[in-house]
């Protein structure tokens, strides 16, 4: 990606030999309904696939590509070939072990976000309770119940890894 000294985005290049920045699209979209039509517009490239890049150069030729970037503390890792999603898989044990957090464990954020209550995590954790994901949900409910709401996760200033598609 390309920026302007105001931080708008001014191009977007499909892996660029030489980039431009140092900023990468680590392939996490949100789309209007307009993007069925615009993506059937898209021809094949050079390289004969249909490059996601190409919907987004529509909307930045529209006005209408928002850019967020991931701040400190967020990790894009490149899952394209098989020593890559290796060490994107490495990256994820060492953290989720070190920390005895799970990252972006989809149970846990609806829970703390009040979506499924208590009973239902509970149902969940223990549908799995075999194993270390459902031991970790039965975990995460007996130590809030034990201590209360942990100060420690606050989903809007927690940062966890995003893990990319490939390249």
């Amino acid at each position: 990606m390309v920026f302007d000294q105001d931080g708008k985005v001014t191009g977007i290049e499909e892996k660029p030999l030489h980039p431009k920045s140092d900023f990468a699209v680590t392939g996490l979209y949100f789309y209007d309904d307009q993007v069925v039509n615009i993506a059937r517009e898209i021809r094949p490239s050079e390289r004969g696939e249909l490059e996601i890049s190409d919907v987004n150069k529509c909307y930045l030729d529209m006005g209408r590509l928002e850019v967020s970037l991931m701040g400190r503390g967020y990790a894009w890792l490149d899952t394209g070939t098989h020593s890559s999603l290796l060490e994107a898989s490495r990256f994820v044990e060492i953290l989720e072990r070190r920390q005895g957090l799970k990252i972006a464990c989809p149970e846990e954020i609806a829970w703390r976000l009040g979506y499924i209550g208590d009973e239902q995590l509970e149902a969940i954790g223990s549908s799995m309770g075999k194993n270390g994901y459902g031991q970790y949900l039965l975990k995460i409910l007996k130590k809030t119940s034990l201590h209360g709401p942990s100060d420690a996760f606050d989903l809007e200033s927690q940062s966890l890894p995003v893990v990319s598609e490939g390249r």
